[in-house]
């Protein structure tokens, strides 16, 4: 008998935003569905919700994007200046959501909370703090699942906000289990806070088996304007500099295919437009085609206000002929274990995550350093020439990928922080 035979907990997730495709949106989705599959009930409040309303409760100012909010960290992490008035307006804030909290957990009466990397990164400061005390005053068994922490972006390094990201990002407290998504972060997380940590990566539901192409998305390369003998090569990220999109455009131009082209899914959303002005002159110099088609991607399929379809992300990768992932750094890579489930050849930089925690799995993938030479072209055009080993180097990968990236792999180790709490 296992711990979810005797206990059926009830679960509040919270962050900033449970809304799009960023990864600690679609990670939290993934961790709901496997809680539901157990029988438990689970609960959202955040910022921006696209979740089911009847389960949700809305907070305006827990958003990154809140105006309110974004002064803030104009203040704190750009002018590096605090003023009383600052000092004031963050504690001020800080009670609103704390209360906010108060009602959402009296709303739902939910046994554990799960935070998610709002007490990681410091996008929001008041509601961290916010979510800190609530955790200290009621003793909630929290989870705190950690994506990113701001010593791994220097834009949040600044003098005047080291009190605040000392006590909430993240903070130690005896009720908090901490989760990592790369063994790095853990190591950093216990040298700085001396906390334990449970490593958790990224995950697909690999027992069930992807979609196909069906009668929505079979004309998903006509819709998003390439022809049907195109070859479709993937980067499912954002526009932002370390997802080293000028490395795969490149890859494009080496390859030479008659008809060949760049998709991405992502926007570039808070990063600003600079690198994405950087990109499109890069197109122009090397003459590359590329497609930037996030305005038809969204969570659900449907159609715009224009008619067009609007396609999930998994529609596109069912149409991909290679996926690239030539990031500087990823603190997972969500984009490689959905690769691995839908069966897709991997051209990859070795980011330091992808060599500590993924490549030791056994992974056949087409790996780099930093930059692409002529034996990786060689090589991507060697596999995709050669259907037999293709399919055998995708069925190696997905098994792989079950054994260390999937439901099952979660359920063992959400079991066993339940166990910590409940005892066994």
């Amino acid at each position: 008998m296992t711990i979810w035979d005797r206990k059926k907990p009830s679960f509040g997730f919270i962050s900033t935003r449970f809304a799009g495709l960023d990864g600690v949106s679609l990670e939290t989705h993934k961790w709901a569905d496997m809680l539901r599959s157990k029988g438990c009930s689970v609960y959202f409040m955040a910022g921006e919700l696209d979740t089911d309303p009847e389960v949700s409760h809305l907070v305006p100012k827990a958003h990154f994007k809140h105006e309110e909010i974004l002064k803030l960290q104009q203040a704190i992490f750009i002018e590096k200046k605090r003023t009383p008035e600052i000092s004031r307006k963050i504690q001020q804030i800080k009670e609103e959501l704390k209360e906010e909290i108060k009602n959402y957990h009296s709303k739902f009466g939910f046994e554990i909370l799960i935070v998610q990397n709002a007490l990681a990164i410091p996008l929001n400061i008041p509601l961290g703090l916010a979510i800190t005390e609530f955790i200290i005053e009621t003793e909630m068994p929290t989870i705190a699942h950690h994506h990113d922490f701001f010593w791994e972006r220097d834009k949040f390094n600044s003098p005047v906000a080291s009190d605040y990201l000392r006590s909430a990002f993240p903070p130690v407290h005896p009720k908090i289990q901490h989760v990592v998504i790369n063994s790095i972060a853990g190591h950093k997380l216990g040298g700085f806070t001396g906390a334990s940590w449970t490593l958790i990566p990224n995950i697909v539901d690999f027992k069930t088996l992807p979609p196909g192409i069906d009668d929505f998305n079979k004309d998903l390369k006509k819709e998003i304007g390439l022809d049907k003998d195109t070859i479709l090569i993937l980067q499912p990220t954002r526009v932002v500099s370390r997802k080293g999109i000028e490395i795969s455009l490149e890859l494009v131009k080496r390859l030479a295919y008659p008809k060949a082209s760049l998709v991405i899914t992502h926007k570039a959303e808070d990063e600003g437009q600079d690198y994405l002005m950087r990109i499109e002159e890069f197109v122009k110099l090397i003459n590359v085609d590329l497609k930037i088609i996030s305005d038809r991607i969204g969570f659900k399929r449907g159609f715009d206000e224009k008619g067009r379809k609007i396609f999930k992300l998994w529609d596109v990768y069912q149409h991909a002929d290679l996926i690239t992932y030539p990031s500087l750094y990823e603190g997972y890579g969500n984009a490689f274990v959905e690769s691995i489930y839908f069966r897709k050849p991997i051209a990859i930089n070795r980011y330091p995550i992808f060599i500590a925690d993924i490549e030791p799995k056994g992974f056949e993938v087409i790996s780099f350093d930093n930059y692409i030479t002529n034996n990786t072209i060689t090589k991507i055009k060697e596999l995709l020439n050669d259907p037999e080993r293709l399919s055998q180097m995708a069925e190696k990968n997905y098994m792989l990928g079950w054994r260390y990236l999937s439901f099952e792999m979660l359920e063992e180790k959400i079991e066993q922080l339940l166990i910590n709490h409940y005892g066994s």
